[in-house]
């Protein structure tokens, strides 16, 4: 019987494990450069079969939170390459998530202070997290009034996902890249109706709002290899204020035309993102997703995520029902999950106050089994 704890192929990503760490903005890369300390960070937590970093913007435009890291520039690969040699240096597997949060954004991070973008020009139902430049504190602020882009700039868009995949494999030494197409950030946004009210070949009808999604994994695919390639989904989540009508098929469309991609890994958020695993009033059949997925032909192992616990973990990948389990605030926590799930050990309660900005405190400082809390 296949277990948690065994290794698996998921395309060309090798994991000693299948446990994944969730990416988890932290908002600890000034300048939106990788540090020493977000490498010491990573490093910790290299015993995951597959840690995927947190969302990581691959333009400037793609920015929508206070110091979190981009893909763009070269100061910011160099920031990077120590990061993903610390956690290869202790035997771990590392991607990066490639963002562009389209409307959830405000005009103080956009170049020249411009307003963020998106499908259509709909505030974003959200809060994003900005750092006063004189106290050096962070709090949230609602998200600014957006554009909506031109089609003639979406090409533009996708050869950015493209070049940032690149920078990412080539310049920065990841192992692969996950698309972020899920919590209401600019994929997701085109993708439902709730966000996107277009009249043209990017709006209505759901191959329409379905198309830059799969232009932008296909031109990802294309730059670093499909098996380098994971894309994470968040069917029903209400998160950044994102909705659809109709997501089941809207969700199998899409299933049936990744299928053929070949991509390693799809990462799936059941329910409400942080929140319930079911969203009242937005009924959704997980596994009929993944069937769709796989009666097309998909061969990439299937992650699941929200809300997991050890014995819930164990059991969907004993059952078949997933390949993969990916745990988000509990590896803030405990830089050796991996080894607490396998052992059954009790866990560190987390610091909800040190989620977002700061330093070490609450980001480096959580002690590993055996080790006493400084």
């Amino acid at each position: 019987m296949t277990t948690l704890f065994d290794p698996i192929h998921a395309g060309s990503l090798h994991l000693a494990n299948r446990i994944a760490m969730a990416p988890l903005t932290r908002n600890r890369s000034p300048e939106a450069i990788p540090n020493a300390m977000n490498a010491r960070y990573y490093a910790q937590r290299a015993s995951a079969g597959l840690i995927i970093t947190e969302g990581t913007a691959i333009s400037p435009q793609g920015q929508g939170y206070a110091d979190v890291p981009g893909l763009y520039g070269t100061d910011q690969l160099q920031g990077w390459k120590q990061v993903t040699q610390a956690v290869h240096e202790r035997g771990g597997c590392i991607v990066t998530q490639l963002w562009h949060v389209g409307r959830v954004s405000h005009h103080w991070l956009q170049p020249q202070e411009r307003e963020p973008v998106g499908p259509s020009a709909l505030r974003a139902e959200a809060k994003t997290y900005l750092i006063d430049p004189t106290t050096g504190k962070g709090g949230f602020i609602p998200t600014s009034q957006p554009r909506a882009l031109d089609a003639e700039e979406l090409p533009d868009i996708v050869h950015s996902y493209a070049t940032a995949a690149r920078n990412a494999v080539e310049g920065a030494g990841f192992d692969g890249v996950e698309i972020h197409g899920a919590n209401g950030y600019l994929l997701d946004q085109f993708l439902k109706d709730g966000a996107n009210q277009r009249r043209d070949d990017y709006g209505g009808a759901i191959p329409n709002r379905a198309r830059l999604m799969l232009e932008v994994v296909r031109a990802v695919c294309d730059a670093v290899g499909s098996g380098r390639v994971g894309l994470r989904l968040s069917p029903v989540t209400p998160a950044n204020g994102i909705t659809d009508s109709h997501p089941q098929p809207l969700f199998d469309y899409l299933a049936r035309h990744l299928a053929p991609l070949g991509l390693s890994y799809i990462h799936v958020i059941e329910g409400a993102t942080g929140g319930p695993r079911t969203v009242e009033g937005h009924p959704f059949d997980y596994a009929a997703f993944k069937a769709a997925y796989r009666n097309a032909g998909g061969q990439g192992a299937w992650m699941v995520n929200n809300g997991y616990d050890r014995a819930m973990a164990i059991d969907a990948v004993a059952s078949g029902a997933a390949d993969i389990v990916a745990f988000g605030k509990d590896y803030i926590s405990n830089p050796d999950l991996a080894e607490r799930l396998r052992s059954g050990a009790p866990l560190n309660a987390w610091d909800k106050t040190t989620f977002y900005g700061g330093t070490e405190p609450g980001y480096t400082d959580y002690p590993a089994l055996g080790v006493t809390a400084p």
